[in-house]
């Protein structure tokens, strides 16, 4: 019996799996954390060694306000200076008391700060430079967000991650990253738990703006529920430490908001692919087909780099596993289910 059930799955496969790849972009074509058209003019710019088009991108958004795509870019050029860091130091050299040379030159500390084994010893060396950057930075919370991830790996009570959290709302109520950064503090991974993170995402949820992508942070909390274990390789099983109702609301809330943004829009990319990975662990396989139609060709490196994967690999396979999924769960002589773009019933 288990040798037919083999060969009716092998038929299924062959028929609908080609079907079910129609309106999703090709593999070659999908792209890894693309640029949008502001930034990549100072990623090329920065990797011929010229600073300026990145001061010019990164003062634009400080002075109109534009926290989020602000506190996207300043991880994004710190991330191309990790490995490329020539265009940076000469802009430090150029104008040393920059905010957002600071800034960039502050998230990349961190980061190489998170990496090594005495984490906690290097981070706590970085606070001469953290804390002035944010009392001098006005409105601005991107440096409050970056205090609070440095707060999260220094090992800070709560009492101190509270008061950074106060002051970051009082920048910016509703910015994402500062929100992310509370919420993995809240983390049962890290000083909270699976509960206390749904319940801050989810009055998070309720009181953003339409649009915001605030209104996904369940989708987040969900995940940190879901992803695996430090150094055991899978995740938590599904009962009273993580809700597999409350992961699938999680979800359901994060498919409206997918919904109200054009498929293939790169705004939305990192949350969408977030979604996709969370439709997949619970299985709700018609839904992340769907989801991986709206991303386009935007892979992202999270959530698909975490465990050391590679993410595009990762993101490929994971939606040819959807596809195949769906193609055995779908009658053999029946139509096939799932096309990229269009909501249906569950999967599960």
């Amino acid at each position: 019996m288990s040798f037919l059930r083999a060969l009716v799955g092998a038929v299924r496969s062959a028929r609908h799996a080609p079907r079910l790849a129609v309106g999703l972009t090709p593999d070659d074509d999908v792209l890894l954390d693309a640029p949008d058209d502001r930034l990549a003019p100072a990623l090329v710019a920065a990797a011929l060694g010229d600073p300026e088009p990145a001061a010019k991108l990164l003062a634009t958004t400080r002075d109109a306000g534009d926290w989020e795509d602000r506190d996207r870019y300043v991880g994004r050029l710190a991330t191309f200076a990790y490995s490329r860091g020539e265009w940076l130091d000469r802009w430090r050299a150029v104008a040393p008391r920059d905010p957002d040379a600071l800034l960039v030159s502050a998230q990349l500390a961190v980061r190489r700060a998170w990496e090594s084994p005495a984490r906690a010893e290097r981070l706590r060396e970085l606070d001469p430079l953290l804390r002035p950057l944010a009392e001098e930075a006005g409105r601005d919370p991107v440096p409050w967000r970056l205090a609070l991830d440095h707060a999260r790996g220094a090992h800070a009570g709560h009492a101190v991650f509270e008061r950074l959290w106060e002051q970051a709302l009082l920048r910016s109520p509703h910015h994402y990253g500062c929100h992310v950064a509370a919420l993995k503090y809240l983390s049962a991974q890290w000083y909270g738990s699976h509960r206390a993170a749904f319940d801050f995402a989810e009055q998070a949820a309720d009181d953003a703006a339409p649009g915001s992508l605030v209104r996904a942070l369940p989708v987040r909390a969900a995940y940190e529920g879901l992803r695996p274990l430090p150094g055991s390789g899978r995740a938590p099983a599904a009962g009273p430490a993580v809700d597999g109702e409350r992961v699938d609301r999680a979800a359901d809330r994060g498919r409206a908001l997918s919904a109200e943004f054009a498929a293939g829009d790169p705004w939305p990319a990192e949350v969408r692919n977030l979604l996709a990975y969370v439709l997949v662990e619970r299985g709700r396989w018609e839904e992340a087909l769907a989801e991986f139609g709206r991303t386009g060709p935007y892979a992202t490196s999270f959530p698909w780099a975490v465990g050391g994967h590679d993410p595009l690999r990762r993101f490929l396979a994971t939606r040819d596993r959807t596809r195949a999924e769906l193609a055995l769960r779908t009658p053999l002589w029946g139509p096939a289910r799932g096309i990229p773009g269009r909501s249906g019933p569950r999967g599960h």
